[in-house]
């Protein structure tokens, strides 16, 4: 059983949804133009009922209202200041989050704004600096990738953008949410990307004493494994990346037998982690 509920923000009214457990919270942050419906079977499958699990709608996505100030809300900074706001109101001072593709990012975003992050999953989502050479190293020339800052889509680029992100797990209530999606959202949020409005998110991954956790697919078409491989970081969990044989972009969607339980191990693990040292999680962070 999951329940739902609607919080203010001053970004956006944002729809979450929680699972039944009462275990140590996860946030989990859905990519560009998705919902949290995309975590269902994790919210309502067996680490939901041990964990606390808190879906999001980011502004302008699912449920959730579009931005009031889109020019403030839409880029990674502004998700993370919503974000905040919802734990804020759901009483949540310590908790972990998973974060996949742009989800990823804003949990990266995090590491220098909430202190009571005890660590961080993500999927699909390159740590890059704010330059276009950074960016062109993380992330691979995949066509459909420009889809992500178009604000108009047409039905056959909703078809591309569906088929290159989700696979075999499409369906109907994804493409909805596609099509939903406040166009301003990927506009603005891309336009912040490539003009430098963002942190530079490889600076802090080598630099945070957060534990950070990294699963990709294997044929992820977006992200350059290694590139991220190359990275160096002190505080990366279990000591290696993860790279899941067969999955794409929605690993943790198409094979849940190999995620989940990485997640769960990754749960039960930051549930018993130490307060953490704020200074030295902050460091790299320049806040847009």
């Amino acid at each position: 059983m999951t329940s739902e509920q609607t919080i203010q923000t001053s970004h956006a009214d944002i729809a979450v949804r929680l699972s039944s457990g009462t275990g140590f919270p996860v946030i989990l942050l859905h990519g560009n133009s998705s919902c949290k419906e995309v975590f269902g079977p994790l919210l309502a499958g067996p680490i939901g009922t041990t964990h606390q699990l808190v879906g999001i709608d980011l502004p302008g996505h699912g449920a959730s209202g579009n931005a009031h100030d889109p020019a403030r809300t839409y880029s990674i900074p502004g998700y993370a200041e919503t974000v905040l706001e919802v734990l804020a109101q759901l009483g949540l001072k310590r908790a972990a989050v998973y974060g996949w593709s742009l989800g990823g990012h804003i949990g990266i975003d995090l590491i220098a704004r909430f202190p009571g992050l005890a660590g961080l999953m993500i999927s699909g989502t390159p740590p890059v600096r704010p330059t276009p050479e950074s960016l062109q190293a993380g992330f691979r020339p995949e066509p459909v990738g420009a889809l992500f800052g178009k604000e108009q889509l047409s039905e056959a680029e909703v078809d591309a953008f569906a088929k290159a992100v989700y696979g075999e797990a499409e369906t109907a209530e994804f493409r909805a949410a596609l099509r939903r999606t406040d166009g301003l959202a990927r506009l603005m949020m891309m336009q912040n990307l490539f003009t430098g409005g963002t942190a530079d998110q490889r600076a802090i991954v080598e630099t945070t004493d957060v534990p950070l956790a990294i699963v990709d697919g294997a044929l992820d078409p977006f992200i350059n494994l290694d590139y991220i491989a190359g990275l160096s970081m002190p505080s990366l969990w279990e000591k290696h990346c993860f790279q899941l044989r067969g999955a794409a972009h929605a690993a943790f969607l198409t094979h849940p037998d190999r995620f989940d339980p990485i997640f769960g191990r990754f749960a039960a693990d930051m549930s018993i982690q130490p307060a953490r040292r704020r200074g030295k999680a902050a460091k790299g962070a320049a806040a847009a």
